[in-house]
């Protein structure tokens, strides 16, 4: 049972970042001094047309750790699926 709830919270967790994210962006997450993605992208919204990497690099950041995440889970199904051959 530990290998299948192992690979579901792995896989879940690009939507929690995202949620967390999200709430940050809402102003709903961490407050100022603490860092936070979602947080950094609604202070460089302000900035998209002149200085677009303020506001990319968070996005990016939220993109590839959820995409890591995922492939992350996706290995460890495949390494710990029973019914694989």
């Amino acid at each position: 049972c530990v290998p299948s709830v192992v690979v579901r919270i792995t896989l879940n967790m690009a939507g929690i970042i995202l949620t967390a994210a999200g709430l940050g962006f809402l102003g709903l997450g961490a407050q100022p001094p603490l860092p936070e993605w979602g947080a950094m992208l609604s202070t460089g919204r302000q900035y998209m047309l002149g200085a677009w990497w303020i506001a990319a690099v968070p996005g990016l950041a939220i993109l590839l750790t959820s995409l890591a995440f995922n492939l992350f889970g996706d290995g460890l199904r495949d390494v710990l699926d029973p019914r694989s051959e």
